[in-house]
């Protein structure tokens, strides 16, 4: 069984981010998703517009997602890399050689991102209508 892992904040889910999951999970037999939490997202500067448990249950939705977990630190992936035994990281392309450290735990993969789509330009179109 391969196992892959991806993180992110996956707030105002869109085709992009489906995508990119479902490309993912063809790569293997079972998803593992590293959700980044309210608080993680502070301190990366970031908000989301919808909550953590409302995410994960998001998520936890897809099919092609098989299990969520909190993403808390940026410190924690090569942890969640072996306690899952992981066998490919993978990461849109926006990313790319951002990880290649864990090339040393598990394959790494960048998936090219859906152009045209993303969270910022969702919520700088929500605002150019107010």
């Amino acid at each position: 069984m391969k196992r892959i892992l991806t993180y992110g904040t996956f707030d105002l889910l869109h085709k992009g981010h489906v995508r990119l999951l479902k490309r993912a999970r063809d790569l293997g037999d079972n998803l593992i998703v590293g959700l980044s939490t309210d608080d993680f997202n502070s301190i990366k500067g970031k908000r989301a517009y919808t909550s953590f448990e409302d995410r994960k249950y998001i998520l936890e939705a897809l099919s092609c997602v098989d299990r969520v977990i909190p993403e808390n630190s940026w410190d924690q992936k090569i942890h969640d890399v072996m306690t899952n035994n992981i066998d490919i990281f993978v990461m849109g392309d926006d990313w790319k050689g951002k990880f290649d450290y864990l090339k040393e735990y598990c394959e790494v993969i960048y998936i090219p991102r859906t152009e045209g789509i993303s969270t910022t330009k969702i919520k700088q179109d929500l605002e150019s209508f107010n």
